[in-house]
């Protein structure tokens, strides 16, 4: 496998040090939140049957801790995704360059957010900023409880870091991912229709509704279709104090399940 810059062709090997550095594990770089949620993905499809939510059903990994059994970089982990480990149940992964710069993001947004979570916030006085303060239970629903206009946020904490999640807080326009994004559609006679997108083909577009109505549109109905690119959530950029936003993500990464309630 090979990379290619206007310089010419580069075995992976080699990409993987210029690209890393050999940074040890406690000196990451940073990554961006579309990094990180496109490793989501590709982790929950491709790792987390073996190494399981948290990172750590391996003996003797444990990604939330930053322990692994034979790395010590950033380049080391990236060529066991590459090659996997010999003799073991760790194959090959055969995914693209990119993809695997993004589990790699991923991982160490695993250990990042522990690190933060650990010890900032209080989960308790979260759920009450939660419920009240910051009115989200208007949009949102936990185990039940709330509205369904917005993203279900009962399984959030085994999906998001604490990272992701501060970041969606204080400014929600900066990345939306796709399943969450909301539509306006025209109908011919006028009508507008705004909510968030459930599914779509060729046809047919799935909505909830403002009113957390469940709506199906014909595409041929429709004068106009547009998928909104923009959050329908307000920023909460100095409306939390320090402490308070602490509190809220500690709570939301408690989120995993009826059985964390």
């Amino acid at each position: 496998m090979k990379l290619t810059s206007g310089a010419g062709a580069f075995p992976c090997q080699q990409v993987l040090a210029l690209l890393c550095f050999s940074l040890p594990l406690a000196a990451q770089q940073r990554y961006l939140p579309t990094d990180v949620e496109l490793g989501s993905r590709i982790y929950r499809n491709n790792c987390f049957a073996c190494h399981g939510q948290d990172g750590a059903s391996i003996p003797g990994v444990d990604f939330r801790r930053g322990q692994f059994r034979r790395v010590s970089s950033d380049e080391d982990l990236l060529r066991v995704i590459v090659t996997g480990v010999p003799g073991t149940a760790m194959p090959p992964t055969n995914i693209s360059d990119s993809n695997r710069l993004a589990l790699l993001a991923y991982i160490r947004s695993l250990h990042d957010s522990a690190v933060s979570a650990a010890g900032s916030g209080d989960a308790g006085r979260g759920r009450l900023l939660f419920e009240g303060k910051g009115g989200c239970q208007m949009c949102h629903r936990v185990n039940g409880k709330g509205s369904r206009t917005g993203p279900d946020l009962s399984e959030v904490g085994t999906i998001r870091t604490a990272a992701y999640l501060e970041r969606s807080i204080r400014h929600p326009n900066e990345y939306v991912a796709p399943e969450y994004r909301s539509v306006r559609a025209i109908s011919r006679q006028g009508t507008v229709i705004t909510g968030r997108r459930l599914n779509e083909d060729t046809h047919t577009l799935q909505l909830i509704d403002q009113e957390e109505r469940l709506r199906s549109l014909a595409k041929a109905d429709l004068r106009e279709y547009t998928v909104l690119t923009t959050s329908s959530m307000p920023s909460y950029e100095g409306k939390f104090s320090s402490q308070e936003l602490a509190d809220l993500v500690t709570y939301l990464l408690s989120l995993k399940g009826m059985d964390s309630q």
